[in-house]
């Protein structure tokens, strides 16, 4: 198989929600000699795009979605041993947490695993994160960027209160702010002061790549 035909049969691997397909066609695309971050952004991130891309359109259900991010991280499990001493330029760092109320993980699963395929420095602070411990994480890493999430419509506020933290705190200025879940749009965002708001994975992404490649013009 030449690099090609690793990098189509690891985005069937993920359209086919298969885990031992998976990591058998991120072993064999390693052994191979492919590049780990083109493994992983030309070869399972296309896969994963698709789905999410379907699961937007009503063709996927949640447990397709979820089960779509699970597979691709069994992948990325064997290929980010390869990926030590990569690109020695600095990532793209990014702060991403589910609000205080909210145990819901899906969505910020998804995006989380999409921005690691393209090479962001995830730090993932999971579900029902309270807004004080945001703000310390915020002057901790020093993001480029902070996701918040909330599937629940009750909990939505919750990202309004973590941006004014934000503000008392005086780091709002420093990072951008984008907010998701299924019920969340532009207008709510812009009306708690985040700078994006967006119910689709997908899109969410391309987003936070703008952000921080504008000459790629997303």
């Amino acid at each position: 198989m030449n690099e090609k035909e690793h990098l189509k049969a690891l985005k069937e691997s993920i359209l086919s929600l298969d885990y031992d397909r998976v990591t058998k066609t991120a072993k064999e695309a390693m052994d191979a000699g492919v590049e780990p971050l083109r493994a992983i952004t030309d070869g399972m991130a296309p896969g994963m795009s698709i789905i999410g891309e379907k699961f937007q359109a009503g063709e996927y259900f949640l447990s397709e979605l979820v089960v779509a991010g699970d597979v691709m991280r069994e992948g990325m499990k064997i290929i980010n041993p390869y990926i030590k001493g990569e690109g020695s330029k600095a990532k793209n760092k990014m702060i991403i947490a589910t609000v205080e109320g909210d145990n819901h993980d899906i969505g910020k699963s998804i995006v989380s695993t999409l921005l690691t395929a393209q090479g962001f420095d995830m730090v993932d602070l999971g579900t029902d994160v309270p807004a004080e411990k945001i703000v310390d994480a915020v002057k901790e890493h020093k993001p480029a960027i902070l996701g918040l999430s909330a599937l629940l419509t009750v909990t939505m506020p919750r990202m309004g209160e973590v941006i004014e933290a934000l503000k008392a705190a005086g780091v709002r200025e420093r990072v951008k702010v984008i907010t998701g879940g299924a019920s969340v749009t532009v207008r709510f965002a812009e009306s708690i002061g985040a700078d994006h708001g967006s119910n689709n994975a997908v899109e969410g992404v391309e987003k936070c790549l703008g952000w921080v490649n504008p000459q790629e013009g997303r």
